[in-house]
């Protein structure tokens, strides 16, 4: 799970975009091309993309969360932009109603949560300060963290943790926290994080529930679906041509971007320059353009970055 640089508790809208450069470059964007952000968060790529068009390119920028939204039309007066408050598994749907399905140049996914939400203990995504424990990216709709804790079974909470957060420690956490509510709800980031530490060690500047919160929060905004869908969705929207990059932060979410690819990716050669026989693989509809990892740079300037994973893929 990302965490913040800054333990204030206060809310900011500073946001450093992750390996901005090489997604940028990575879109191989053409000044009259039409890209798609479908996680604008405080709008980094955006504006990258927007510095590289000309006066007939556009960027349809995606965020489901109100904030995001809120602030981008504060920031950003830009007739080249068209913002949607949507969630990216509805990329078909918005752009069947802009007639741009199939028109688009290129796609980039950021699935990392933007600082702002991190430092603003409103949102409920981090145990660094004292909040709701809300989680939810779009806060119009759905459970809380805390109703969603209050009405799982043990069984449910700790398939999550083990799933989503890879947490090996499952059971025990999901038990004391069901053990907990027989006599109080949990409300807030701080309980909930303070009791999964009486039953979690520490790991390397890693706090004993920072994999828990990031199954929770997968599972209040339903992430692995949505990206799923997303995904798929992107080969429909793309032209011949047009770019796919994503940026992921940790295993799950890169291990099912590289599994898309790779399922929807030319049969790599043999030596001999053969093709290798497909095995149940869908017609190629995508080539693999390889991952990249930040650089020893930008993990230092910043620590965010250190886990991420950019990978580029080109429609066929």
């Amino acid at each position: 799970m990302l965490q913040s640089k800054s333990d204030s508790t206060t809310t900011s809208n500073h946001h450093s975009s992750v390996m901005f450069s090489e997604s940028i470059e990575g879109l191989n964007i053409r000044s009259d091309g039409i890209y798609v952000d479908a996680t604008f968060g405080r709008g980094g790529h955006t504006k990258g993309i927007l510095d590289c068009l000309g006066e007939f390119g556009r960027v349809i920028a995606f965020d489901q969360d109100i904030d995001a939204v809120n602030y981008a039309k504060s920031n950003f007066n830009d007739s080249r932009l068209i913002l949607l408050h949507a969630n990216f598994s509805k990329l078909v749907d918005e752009l069947d109603s802009l007639n741009l399905t199939g028109e688009i140049d290129g796609v980039l996914m950021d699935l990392g949560i933007s600082s702002p939400q991190l430092d603003n203990a409103d949102r409920g995504f981090s145990f660094n300060s004292d909040g709701p424990l809300d989680m939810r990216m779009n806060q119009t709709q759905g459970l809380t963290a805390a109703e969603w804790l209050k009405q799982t079974s043990v069984s449910e909470i700790a398939d999550a943790l083990y799933l989503y957060g890879e947490e090996k420690r499952s059971r025990i956490i999901a038990a004391t926290i069901k053990k907990y509510q027989q006599n109080k709800n949990i409300n807030s980031t701080t309980e909930l994080a303070n009791l999964i530490a009486t039953v979690v060690r520490p790991g390397k500047n890693k706090h004993p529930a920072t994999r828990s919160f990031q199954a929770i929060r997968i599972v209040i905004n339903d992430e692995l679906k949505q990206l799923t869908s997303a995904l798929e969705q992107s080969i429909n929207i793309l032209a011949p041509k047009g770019r796919l990059c994503v940026i992921s932060f940790h295993s799950i979410e890169d291990r099912i971007v590289k599994q898309f690819i790779r399922k929807h990716s030319r049969p790599k050669e043999t030596p001999r320059g053969l093709p290798v026989i497909s095995q149940g693989r869908d017609e190629c509809l995508l080539n693999d353009l390889g991952k990249l990892k930040p650089t020893k740079n930008e993990i230092e300037i910043n620590r965010r970055s250190r886990s991420a994973i950019l990978r580029l893929a080109e429609k066929c």
